[in-house]
């Protein structure tokens, strides 16, 4: 069984390795991004990494007798492939341009916030205690991280890095707003179509503004296959795992899986590019898992 038949057919309680798996795989996205962004430029990066994905899924729901489904409910599922692929996607790699992907990671985890406040207000899924005490140490574990690691790079590509972290932070108002949209108006729809038919949204709304800044110079191979293991494993795959996980978990647990995406962009970045783990980023670490744990009801203070 492939990784994406088994995210589709796995039991409702296996949400916490869903948890682990995504983050795990989220936080390579951003050095993915951060390598085709130099070439592609923002917009066709965004929408070359959802058509990819696209591609890779509307077989898979063809093959399982979805398309169907997916054309009864494909207006709904578009507009929140827009909202939780296409928007965001393309802030991140604008942002990209001018700061790291460290700062872009960690403003990423900002996202729980954002989602708390949209469930409460619309869906009236007011937090417990200790769920508005877990997003608290989260944060302020990301922040303790940022602190020592993350910082601006020199600014040569002519965007500000003021508007480079406000489009970061509009993009996690837009995941909140998908979330909660999903949670209410697609629930019991199969992860696989709502996956597949959001990043065919996502395409569709970004294919003429990417093809209008299409650079005139064609990308190098690596740029490509960097955004096509970021449309495949990051994208594809990884949207099957999270809209399964706003059906089994909530949107506001959901979304706090953004909370340990900066840890696994640490350990990343430690195999891979030979970066030392001081004993600080050890201690955000565990402040980071410790608050996840809380805000998304694996811990619970009292009764």
């Amino acid at each position: 069984m492939t990784i994406a038949a088994a995210a589709t057919t796995a039991k409702p309680k296996s949400w916490r390795l869903d948890f682990v798996l995504l983050a795990a795989i989220w936080g390579s996205s951003f050095l993915f991004m951060r390598i085709g962004v130099v070439e592609f430029g923002p917009l066709p990066t965004a929408a070359v990494r959802v058509a990819i994905a696209a591609v890779f899924l509307l077989p898979l729901v063809m093959l399982r007798g979805l398309g169907p489904v997916l054309m009864t409910h494909w207006r709904r599922v578009f507009l929140v492939g827009l909202f939780n692929s296409g928007i965001p996607f393309a802030c991140f790699s604008f942002a990209l341009l001018s700061i790291t992907t460290g700062l872009s990671a960690i403003l990423n985890a900002t996202v729980p916030m954002f989602g708390a406040l949209v469930a409460w207000l619309w869906l009236k899924d007011r937090p417990t205690g200790s769920r508005v005490l877990g997003l608290v140490i989260g944060f302020a574990g990301v922040a303790m991280l940022a602190w020592d690691s993350a910082t601006f790079k020199p600014d040569n590509s002519g965007v500000s890095p003021a508007w480079a972290v406000l489009a970061c932070l509009l993009a996690c108002v837009c995941y909140a707003l998908s979330a909660s949209y999903t949670k209410r108006y697609l629930t019991g729809l199969p992860p696989l179509v709502t996956a597949a038919g959001s990043q065919i949204g996502a395409t569709l709304g970004l294919a003429l503004p990417a093809l209008w800044l299409w650079p005139a110079r064609m990308p190098g191979g690596e740029a490509w296959l960097a955004l096509l293991v970021v449309g495949v494993l990051c994208t594809g795959i990884a949207y099957i795992l999270y809209f399964r996980l706003i059906e089994a978990a909530g949107p506001a647990r959901a979304l706090t899986v953004t909370f340990a995406v900066p840890v696994f962009a640490v350990l990343y970045g430690v195999v891979f590019l030979g970066e030392t783990v001081t004993l600080w980023m050890l201690l955000c670490a565990v402040v980071i898992v410790c608050g996840t744990a809380l805000s998304s009801g694996l811990l619970k203070l009292g009764k």
